[in-house]
């Protein structure tokens, strides 16, 4: 808004104003007297250039946008803990203290028990039965690289005999301090329908606000007057786990005291939650590479190419009634594919044709291969 107002902007104005018979050419007394003014003007009119940029939710810096975000009830969601399930071959109880890669895990929870088939050390080919004690695991460090590691624990402190541990199982994925852009869409969404008192609006915002919930459809009256179902995603925009849909289950209507008004649900209303179906996928098409490429050396960036578009229609998904996997979306990803000339043929689960999924589905790439 003030980038003319330079320097030379200023001065021009001011040696303008001065009377015609004092000298204003540059070295004067009258232009070395006004020269450190015009410089501060400059400067200031940087500072108020920033003011406004600032002042507007859709220019401003993060900080800015916190501070904008507050007036309308908003704070960015913080980083969470990832929830993982470990299996142990003794009962390790809680507050237990593991590592796995560069990251610790505490013990927070007993789940149960699994029994598995291990391979007997002493025989070859021989298997045993074994009961493993299931906890939840809490990684300490927050975000998502908590939901990365699987794999053999080590415990921190001597924990005797204990043959087993092991990560096995993402539970509740943990999540990043809320992206600047993501923050910024949802003050601007502030204005538009506003939640209230069980609207669709209000579910969707308050169940997406649980750690973990990356979406959720709302689908009113499902089962007659009262009652509510609320289908969600996972942060990583996955099938959520059983974990996940009961900790959602309890923050929205427990049940144990169903349509109460227990818990974030208002009183009269039933709501059941669940997660979605996955559909699985396979693709196949042929292919013409560039001279030097071929399906083994870029079969990776192939796969790559469909999992980011399956995730872009997961990430809208809550936004979509149906999802449709199409032939040219497809197409036109592998054609960016540096080495790829041209793709045909290609079908979905055997056909040439458009895959339409049910509402409450979502596509899972199980294989890719050439036609």
């Amino acid at each position: 808004m003030y980038e003319d107002q330079t320097f030379e902007a200023v001065m021009e104005r001011a040696l303008d104003n001065a009377r015609s018979d004092i000298d204003t050419t540059e070295g004067s007394i009258f232009y070395s007297a006004l020269a450190p003014a015009a410089q501060e003007f400059e400067e200031v009119y940087g500072e108020l250039d920033g003011i406004v940029e600032q002042s507007y939710a859709d220019t401003c810096d993060r900080d800015h946008l916190i501070l904008r975000c507050k007036e309308r009830g908003i704070t960015p969601y913080p980083a969470t803990n990832a929830i993982l399930k470990g299996r142990f071959s003794e009962d390790i109880g809680t507050e237990q203290r593991f590592s796995l890669d560069e990251l610790n895990y505490i013990s927070t929870e007993y789940i149960g028990t699994e029994v598995v088939e291990i391979e007997d050390e002493d025989e070859e080919g021989v298997t045993e039965e074994v009961t493993l004690y299931c906890y939840k695991m809490e990684c300490e460090e927050p975000g998502t690289e908590g939901n990365k590691h699987f794999g053999t624990l080590d415990p921190i402190d001597y924990m005797g005999d204990l043959e087993i541990a092991e990560i096995t199982e993402l539970l509740v994925p943990g999540e990043d301090e809320e992206e600047t852009e993501i923050l910024r869409a949802r003050y601007f969404d502030s204005f538009k329908t506003a939640p209230f008192g069980g609207n669709k609006k209000d579910y969707r915002e308050k169940t997406n606000a649980i750690t973990g919930v990356g979406a959720t459809r709302v689908i009113p009256a499902w089962n007659g007057g009262g009652t509510v179902k609320l289908i969600i995603l996972n942060s990583q925009f996955e099938k959520a786990s059983q974990v996940l849909i009961d900790t959602v289950q309890e923050a929205i209507d427990p049940l144990s005291d169903r349509g109460n008004g227990s818990g974030i649900a208002p009183i009269g209303h039933t709501v059941t939650v669940v997660t979605v179906r996955e559909k699985s996928v396979s693709i196949v098409a042929t292919f013409v590479y560039l001279e030097g490429y071929s399906w083994s050396r870029l079969e990776a960036e192939i796969t790559e190419a469909i999992e980011d578009y399956f995730l872009e229609m997961r990430q809208d998904w809550a936004n979509q009634s149906t999802l449709t996997v199409r032939i040219t979306q497809i197409e036109s990803r592998l054609l960016r594919i540096t080495g790829v000339v041209d793709v045909s043929n290609t079908k979905i689960n055997g056909v040439a044709d458009n895959l339409i999924l049910e509402g409450d589905q979502i596509p899972v790439l199980t294989s890719v291969g050439e036609g």
